[in-house]
């Protein structure tokens, strides 16, 4: 009898410095290294359907087995064919342990070696998630890639004995995780924590890869840390993970976070910033930010950005999304959310070719330059 294929396997195709670009092959489908995830909470990009994010580009996209175990419940997702056959997304998925929203979001939470105890923010009724019971959760919403539970400690710069402490109890979790997981077709990954101090980052690494998963997240960063300590964190990690399993940064983060993180070597991302600062009327563009609620905007017939090649820009005028936004349309947040996330898309495909054209420090230039710029 022959050996199941594995859930996941990782190709470095091109490498310039640091930066690399490969791909990720899943039972649902190939991604394409460095790679952005639109966050799906619920199973859904708020008000972006999944035809949307296959036009725009999307290969991959991220659900909070958190969120999704308080409502529907994964028992109503399982029995719909999973994430795939329930959300229509037929193409890979990520999904997250919940350990930062739980900590961050619900009520009266008691972080113990057994797990998190915590009441519900929905209905306020006490309830307790394991690394057991997370790792079973996510083997019934059926994602391509599954999380381990970790302690996430909600300050990046907590004092090195809060680190350590959470670092350590993320190795226990991480161990029982790997021992409960037991589904063929689903990669699982461990998580890197330990604050911004290099030497527990690198100690955390260097244990989470002894447990031998299928990739390697960096958990607890975005938290308030400089962008130098940050990638002192990155690069102290990066050192003890194994080359040939892919590494995923966490709820991070703005253009400029994206690509100074692949320039450490990371392959895969998630954030809400495109689509949060959407609905707000913030567009990233090619020219910089354009803060399109402004007055300035009201009569301007110019498409957000001209060099975008999304459904937005190409239809519609800055005028007519400040005026949607404006009369608080649905229309104006879900065509804001179709450009940023086209932006953000686009921007991890020109990451990749500059990487296989050895050009990736002038593209990261590029994004450098642009970042604090406002469209006029």
């Amino acid at each position: 009898m022959s050996e199941l294929p594995p859930a996941l396997r990782f190709e470095i195709e091109a490498r310039d410095a640091d930066a690399r670009c490969g791909r990720i092959f899943t039972r649902h489908g190939v991604v394409h290294t460095p790679a952005f995830m639109p966050v799906a909470t619920y199973g859904a990009v708020r008000g972006v359907g999944a035809e949307d994010l296959e036009r725009l580009g999307a290969e991959i996209a991220l659900a909070n087995t958190y969120h999704l175990h308080e409502r529907p419940g994964e028992k109503v997702i399982g029995l719909a064919g999973g994430l795939h056959g329930f959300t229509g997304w037929t193409r890979p998925w990520l999904t997250d342990s919940g350990g930062f929203q739980i900590t961050s979001l619900a009520h009266r939470v008691e972080v113990r070696d057994e797990g998190v105890v915590f009441s519900s923010a929905l209905d306020g009724r006490r309830r307790e998630l394991t690394p057991k019971r997370v790792i079973a959760i996510q083997e019934q919403l059926g994602s391509d890639i599954a999380m381990v539970l970790d302690e996430c400690v909600p300050e990046a710069l907590a004092d090195r004995a809060r680190a350590e402490s959470a670092l350590l109890r993320s190795l226990r979790w991480a161990e029982r995780a790997r021992a409960a997981h037991g589904r063929p077709d689903q990669a699982l990954f461990g998580i890197v924590q330990g604050g911004v101090d290099p030497m527990l980052r690198g100690r955390s690494a260097h244990e989470t890869a002894a447990l031998d998963f299928d990739g390697y997240a960096h958990g607890g960063l975005g938290l308030g840390e400089t962008p130098e300590e940050r990638r002192g964190a990155l690069l102290a990690a990066q050192e003890q993970l194994p080359e040939h399993r892919p590494r995923y940064l966490m709820g991070l983060g703005k253009p400029v976070d994206l690509v100074r993180a692949i320039a450490c070597g990371v392959d895969l991302f998630d954030c809400v910033v495109p689509t949060r600062h959407a609905r707000h009327g913030l567009l990233f563009t090619s020219e910089g930010q354009l803060v399109v609620r402004n007055a300035r905007y009201a009569s301007d017939s110019r498409p957000p950005d001209a060099a975008c090649d999304c459904p937005t820009c190409t239809r519609y005028s800055r005028a007519y999304l400040r005026h949607l936004l404006q009369t608080g349309e649905a229309l104006g947040a879900r065509l804001a959310s179709i450009h940023n996330l086209r932006f953000y898309l686009r921007l991890l495909e020109r990451a990749r070719e500059a990487i296989r054209a050895g050009e990736f420090e002038r593209l990261a230039a590029e994004v450098l330059a642009r970042a604090s710029l406002r469209v006029g």
